[in-house]
């Protein structure tokens, strides 16, 4: 298989996922992806992943594991998604993005995904943290049911919607 790879990172912060509005090109502008971007000769694709989120969002995040599959993009391409745990930083839609949401458990259905991204959100969601460990970040399964996050941070949109 010669298809290039874009990878694609389900961000996990308090017991969230990261959604991210397409600005660019017109035919995606409005849909909402998982961030991230083309993975680069002699890059492996956590690498990529960390590159990517950096650059379009402003923030550093630790890959965690690989969603099983991958979808077809644009003849030629195919999407791979990681979780990642959100390191430092506040996400913001630096690149390719004008707004950015927090979704909880059940909020998937939110946004309007990008088709292609539908699956790995399923799974991602799936998966999604339910609390948080000793150290105030995201442990998969440690919180109870209907735990809450230790930091007080709104949901909902990240940006007023400007594009930086």
């Amino acid at each position: 298989m010669n298809d290039r790879v874009v990878v694609a990172g389900a961000v996990y912060d308090q017991g969230r996922l990261l959604a991210a509005r397409r600005s660019a090109p017109p035919e995606l502008a409005g849909r909402w992806e998982l961030p991230g971007g083309k993975l680069e000769p002699g890059e492996t694709g956590e690498q990529a992943l960390v590159r990517e989120l950096r650059e379009e969002l402003g923030v550093e995040t630790e890959p965690l594991e690989r969603i099983p599959g991958e979808w077809p993009l644009a003849p030629g391409y195919v999407l791979r998604v990681w979780t990642a745990r959100l390191v430092s930083g506040v996400p913001a839609p630096l690149q390719d993005h004008d707004e950015l949401r927090w979704l909880g458990p059940g909020e998937s259905d939110a946004v309007d995904w990008l088709d292609q991204d539908r699956p790995a959100v399923a799974e991602a969601m799936r998966r999604l943290p339910t609390g948080t460990d000793a150290t105030g970040t995201d442990a998969p399964g440690t919180g109870a049911p209907g735990a809450t996050p230790e930091r007080d941070t709104p949901t909902g949109p990240l940006s007023d919607g400007a594009r930086h």
